[in-house]
């Protein structure tokens, strides 16, 4: 039998399960990532303070200037970088975007970061943040017609965790995608 507070508690879960997959399924509208994306970035930056796109990668306090969006709607298995065809039309608000900002844009550069919870090792974790951004990368590329000499890839693995914690936290696990062509030196 269940005491008054085991009871509150299965309650509260319960009810708070259809919030959490919700959460979990709700993906940006293609206007939303293109105006997420289009925006200017935070800070100005110099011609003589432009970097390469390696080193643009290496340097957190650039990308957090550079327009963003994160994606946490694309539900890869577990362990796995495959995006299934079941998510193929989130792929396609996220190639709608693109497409608006490159017509306008055409040398505009996006950087597609992978990143994962804290749940296994590092470097499994950073091999596999690779490998789902890399999948991004060539689904938008293969099947909706992205350049992809637009698109650049990195995995972070648990580096840059949304919600810092030891478990498995679905915020975690997500994509992260950057223009940072006004970084980039010509």
């Amino acid at each position: 039998m269940l005491n008054r507070r085991q009871f509150a508690g299965a309650a509260i879960s319960f009810l708070a399960l259809p919030t959490l997959a919700n959460a979990q399924d709700a993906m940006p509208s293609s206007r939303q990532i293109e105006q997420q994306l289009d925006a200017a970035p935070r800070r100005r930056v110099r011609p003589e303070d432009r970097v390469t796109v390696r080193e643009f990668k290496r340097r957190p306090e650039l990308r957090r200037m550079a327009p963003s969006i994160d994606i946490q709607s694309i539900n890869f298995a577990f362990a796995s970088a495959e995006i299934p065809r079941s998510q193929y039309r989130k792929v396609e608000n996220i190639a709608d975007a693109l497409e608006s900002v490159l017509a306008r844009r055409p040398r505009a550069k996006f950087l597609i970061e992978g990143h994962t919870d804290a749940v296994g090792s590092q470097a499994s974790n950073l091999a596999l943040s690779e490998r789902r951004a890399e999948s991004l990368k060539w689904t938008l590329v293969r099947e909706f017609g992205i350049p992809r000499r637009a698109l650049e890839t990195v995995g972070y693995g648990e580096e840059y965790l949304l919600v810092p914690t030891p478990n498995p936290e679905w915020r975690n696990r997500r994509v992260t995608l950057r223009r940072f062509d006004d970084f980039l030196t010509q």
